[in-house]
Parts: structure tokens; C-alpha cells; sequence
């Protein structure tokens, strides 16, 4: 059984979160315990979800350090630095050979990526991977120097982490995940799905800096078409469900899912929640339909966190983030899953499917 050497409970929590908290942990006896404690350290290894700093400074080494900052859960970051790190191997960068990687993740709650983007500061890692504009907005308000690339970076410029898209300048640059126009696009979609809907709710975490600027053009977009926009406030996780059912009492026509980490996070939580109410939704990334929305009208994460190791490779290799223009995606995609669409009684017109680039049945 494992057993923390500061507090002494068996019990005190688990090998992730013990060991930044209190740096060791007493070895368990027996051959068995050692195995554990090897499959453990593996475990941990190859996650990083959570390397304390003196883990770190214990292992020396010539590698550059890459550190990667997300604002949401573990479970969801994991799948994006997959991309991620494909996006590297196609580089020839691989974990533990000539580069190495360490991580942290807020878990959805926003308030802490400040204390995480300085714990990954004092790491001196050569360049920091903030993964949203959350994360990008932390690390920035703590270091000036280090490099910081984003792969979804949003509002950049009216948030003061770069002076323009064409020459960052500063130290941060990545790829924007939005086009001109795209919460109006998704707020005539949500008009297509529900033909003639009167009133359109929206769900956000508004203190993902994300969040506001898409608000304030979906509201825009329901007054040029005449729609009452209903938002109920939403902070962390925990307020979802109580969110949602007020949606379903102030009798919405449909939702349209902001784009924040959190949202993202929880993804599995809302698509229930939708469908308990019956509540057809818009969602701007395609990761929500794949675990039961509806309908998603945005960029591909994943050829954003693909293409940002590209951007990493230029900062390994000299370039100046300032130097390195912000990039925006080619194409938006649209995703159906006609099986959400069965359950909650809609059909989707034939136009907008043979608009979709998938169809899920």
C-alpha cells in the first residue's frame, strides 16, 4: 500500500496529486510493491500529468523543454497533445530522444492557470505550449521571455498578447481557431435546424476570455434575424446542469454551445443533459457530435494542434515568435449525427446534408 512520508496516510490521495503536493512517496513493500511502483513511475513518466519542480531538477539534460498549459481536464487535453505530438514526430522530434515535454492542466477551473504557468515558468523550459487563449492569457502575465505557442488562439490581439496577426512581435504567436463571421454562420445554421426558431440559447463559460467576443456576435446575429438570446451564467463545471434545465424551463428553440476549454472538457456531461431535455444544439468543434451532439459547424482541432508543432519546430530552430505570423485554418467542417437528430424528433433538411463533410448514422 502506498503511503505518503509527510502526512502518513495510507489513504492521503493519489500518486499524481501527492507527489507535487509533498515530493515523495515510501516505497511499498514487497516484490509485488515494487512492480507497482515501477508500473506507477511509468505511468506517471508517460503522462506527465503533474512532474513537480524538483522532479524536474533532478534529471538533468541537454534536450530542449517543452511545456504544455491547458485550461481544461486531463482527459480532454490528452487526446489534443496526441496531435500534437504526431505533428512532432512528423519533425523528427520524439519524447525523451531530443526533446522532452511537461504538463499541466487546470482541470476546468480557470483560477488556477496562473499558479500553473508559474510553476511551468520556473521550469525554464525553452517555449511554453499554451493550448487555448486561456492558457496563453496566464502565461503571458508571467513571462515576457519564453516563447508561447498556441494552437487555438483567439482574440489575440484585443487581448493584448500580440500587436497583429501579420507580426505578433512579443513572444507569442500560433493559429486562430475562428473565421470572420463564424458564431453568425452557427447562429444561421441553428435557424436551419430549427426553422423559424424564436428564441436561441447560448452555454459559455464566461470567464474564458474566449466567451465574450463570441456573445457579443451571436447577439448581434439573433437581433439582425429578430431571435431573443437567453444565456444562463455558467463559472465551472458544477453550474451545467442547473444551466441547461434553464434553458429547457425559458423554453429555447435551440442552443448554441460556445467554444471554451471548459465546455469542451465536459463535453460528455452536456450531450445527456441536451438530450434529457431535448434540446437540439450547435456546437463549434466536431469532438462534441462524436460523443453525442448533434451538429458541430467550426475549425478541426485537431489539424490545429497538429500544425502548431510546425510553429515549435521555427522556435526551436531560431525563429522569433514575434517573427512568426499567427495562421488561420483553410476550411471549416460540418458534422450531423442523424442518430441525435432521430432521437429528438428533427430532420435535417437535405441541404445541409450535403453540406456536411460527415454524417454520422
Amino acid at each position: 500500500m502506498w503511503k505518503c512520508q509527510t502526512c502518513a496516510t495510507p489513504r492521503c490521495c493519489s500518486v499524481v496529486s501527492c507527489l507535487p503536493r509533498h515530493g515523495v512517496l515510501a516505497a511499498p513493500r514487497g516484490i509485488g510493491g515494487v512492480l507497482m511502483r515501477r508500473r506507477r513511475f511509468i505511468i506517471l513518466l508517460g503522462s506527465a500529468a503533474a512532474w513537480p519542480l524538483a522532479a524536474r531538477s533532478q534529471v538533468p539534460s541537454d534536450r530542449p523543454l517543452i511545456a504544455y498549459l491547458a485550461g481544461g481536464t486531463h482527459w480532454n487535453a490528452s487526446r489534443l497533445i496526441g496531435f500534437f505530438q504526431e505533428g512532432l514526430r512528423a519533425l523528427g522530434y520524439v519524447e525523451g530522444r531530443n526533446i522532452d515535454l511537461v504538463h499541466r492542466f487546470a482541470e476546468g477551473r480557470v483560477e488556477r492557470l496562473p499558479a500553473l504557468a508559474e510553476e511551468l515558468v520556473q521550469l525554464k523550459p525553452a517555449l511554453i505550449v499554451a493550448a487555448a487563449i486561456d492558457a496563453a492569457v496566464a502565461t503571458k502575465h508571467v513571462t515576457a521571455a519564453i516563447p508561447i505557442v498556441t494552437p487555438v488562439l483567439a482574440d489575440a490581439v484585443h487581448l493584448g498578447l500580440i500587436a497583429s496577426y501579420a507580426r505578433p512581435e512579443g513572444n507569442v504567436t500560433g493559429i486562430m481557431p475562428y473565421v470572420a463571421g463564424l458564431p453568425g454562420k452557427q447562429m444561421e445554421l441553428a435557424r436551419a435546424v430549427v426553422p423559424g426558431a424564436g428564441k436561441v440559447g447560448l452555454l459559455g463559460n464566461m470567464n474564458d476570455p474566449k466567451a465574450p467576443p463570441q456573445r457579443q456576435e451571436l447577439e448581434d446575429a439573433g437581433r439582425a434575424l429578430g431571435v431573443t438570446v437567453v444565456m444562463p451564467e455558467v463559472r465551472g463545471p458544477e453550474d451545467l446542469g442547473d444551466a441547461i434545465q434553464a434553458l429547457a424551463r425559458d423554453r429555447v428553440d435551440v442552443v448554441i454551445v460556445l467554444q471554451t476549454s471548459m465546455i469542451l472538457s465536459e463535453r460528455r456531461q452536456i450531450a445527456p443533459l441536451m438530450a434529457e431535455h431535448r434540446l437540439p444544439a450547435i456546437y463549434g468543434y466536431r469532438e462534441h457530435v462524436d460523443d453525442g451532439g448533434l451538429i458541430s459547424y467550426g475549425v478541426d482541432l485537431r489539424w490545429c494542434f497538429h500544425r502548431a508543432a510546425t510553429l515549435v519546430h521555427k522556435v526551436l530552430t531560431g525563429t522569433a515568435p514575434g517573427d512568426l505570423p499567427v495562421e488561420f485554418p483553410t476550411k471549416l467542417t460540418m458534422v450531423v449525427n442523424l442518430k441525435v437528430a432521430k432521437a429528438l424528433g428533427l430532420t435535417i433538411s437535405p441541404t445541409l446534408l450535403i453540406q456536411a463533410d460527415e454524417v454520422i448514422q
